[in-house]
């Protein structure tokens, strides 16, 4: 019953014109057209940039809270940066076992109990009498529910939902929640300095307490549940999640990377990314300022003015990863933050001056432009893998937070000074460079065939997904 037929060599030979034609096939979905203007994973990337801020709110607080905790308790500096050491090393750790529990029941039920946790932590610390109870709160409960929607959650919803724009779209994720949480801090000291430390632990609590209805009803899990692919992908990048054993998934996550020496690399460059900003200039830039002279509520405008440029340096920094090596970023963001580190001591005074708003406008724009150039490495050598593989590596980071957060409080008790934690940081950075830019590069796997460690075959996941992008 066709209108025409077309024999070899030669043209259409006509038939009767009154046969119906057949019937289109049914397209494959697609990522663009009239029907769908915005593909839904800007709308997933964009409930999660919420979430990543909703949950900031918790980080804020610790640098802000450390001069009003002393004045009321009597605690040392050394006692308050334990549970900021706790709570940082927890929000590392938990990051691969979050992944892996995302794969497990979802994205949308592991951020939505996230939120719970932390702003449950946040609101009891409103009742605390001894520092225990700040270590249980503040370190446990918080560190855990902030660890379930660290970096891990930005590596999966960028691995799930996108192909094309990866790299932009994991720096502004990080942005988010790098942003967010210094944005905070002067909210925070507002807060502080008009109604007390108590307020301010409410507000956070209650700032996350908003995100969850919005995460509730926005927030998908994969593109098969809204009947779309992948932005820039096809049907064969939305990989079959594991459903059973996350522990083991992350257990197997860090027991394959550790074999491979980029893994290493990756992981001690990260170490020192995390004392050099969230360790050690988040919670204690703000009792140096003070220890100069200068006003809390200023020296908290400075860290969120840091916020403000980090926005733009991670955002930034996305872009040239789709496009320059990852290891060339590395070197230089490491390197540089370096060198600023050194120059910072002598930039503290009662006074604000130009060379320490310069200060503050560079270590903005490379807070954490890292993140997306190491997560590029990790899916250039881990494939499929690379979410938890990631949550280890972020892991490095906290755990590198969590010896900064607390050196910091014990040099400042014995020395008086932070001045040996400030040209400490800038050495190690230095070091970090030399690890970053030593990681070979993997060459792209052939297409149909899975992308595995490197000296590992591919895992059966991998080898199910074919040529599914990590």
């Amino acid at each position: 019953m066709l209108s025409a037929v077309t024999s070899p060599g030669r043209g259409p030979a006509a038939l009767p014109t009154s046969s119906p034609a057949p019937a289109p096939p049914t397209p494959a979905p697609s990522t663009s057209g009239p029907a769908r203007r915005v593909h839904p994973a800007w709308w997933v990337a964009a409930v999660t940039f919420l979430a990543l801020v909703g949950a900031a709110a918790f980080r804020a607080v610790p640098g802000v809270l450390i001069e009003p905790l002393r004045a009321e308790f009597g605690w040392s500096v050394s006692t308050i940066s334990a549970a900021v050491a706790v709570n940082m090393a927890l929000y590392g750790l938990t990051a691969p076992f979050a992944a892996a529990l995302m794969e497990r029941f979802g994205i949308r039920r592991v951020v939505v109990c996230a939120l719970l946790i932390t702003a449950t932590g946040s609101g009891l610390t409103v009742f605390m009498t001894a520092s225990w109870q700040l270590v249980l709160l503040w370190g446990l409960l918080v560190g855990l529910g902030t660890g379930s929607m660290a970096l891990s959650l930005v590596a999966t919803v960028t691995g799930r939902w996108f192909v094309a724009r990866r790299g932009l779209v994991s720096g502004i994720l990080t942005a988010g929640g790098a942003t967010g949480q210094l944005v905070f801090l002067p909210v925070v000291a507002t807060v502080d300095a008009r109604w007390g430390w108590r307020a301010a632990a409410l507000g956070t609590a209650v700032a996350a307490l908003a995100v969850v209805p919005l995460v509730a009803w926005l927030l998908r899990d994969r593109p098969r549940d809204l009947g779309t692919v992948p932005y820039g992908g096809t049907a064969a990048d939305d990989v079959e999640p594991v459903r059973h054993g996350a522990a083991r998934t992350a257990v197997r996550g860090l027991a394959e990377g550790a074999r491979t020496r980029p893994f290493w690399l990756l992981a001690g460059g990260f170490l020192i990314c995390g004392m050099s900003t969230n360790g050690l200039v988040q919670p204690h830039f703000i009792p140096a300022a003070h220890d100069h002279g200068m006003p809390v509520t200023t020296a908290a405008g400075l860290l969120a003015v840091v916020g403000i440029f980090d926005i733009a340096g991670t955002v930034l920094s996305g872009w040239l990863t789709d496009r320059v090596d990852p290891r060339v970023l590395l070197l230089a963001y490491y390197g540089l933050r370096g060198f600023s580190l050194f120059l910072l001591p002598p930039l503290f005074g009662p006074e604000l001056q130009l060379s320490m708003i310069a200060f503050i406008v560079f270590y903005g724009l490379d807070w954490v432009a890292t993140v997306p150039p190491t997560l590029a490495l990790c899916r250039e050598h881990f494939g499929a893998r690379a979410p938890v593989v990631f949550g280890w590596v972020f892991a490095a980071h906290q755990v590198g937070s969590a010896l900064a957060a607390f050196g910091g409080g014990v040099i400042r008790d014995v020395t008086g000074s932070y001045d040996a934690a400030w040209f400490g940081a800038g050495a190690l950075c230095l070091l970090a460079s030399g690890l970053s830019i030593s990681i070979r590069r993997r060459p792209a796997p052939r297409p149909g065939r899975g992308a595995a460690p490197d000296g590992l075959p591919p895992s059966p996941e991998q080898a199910a997904a074919g040529s599914a992008h990590g």
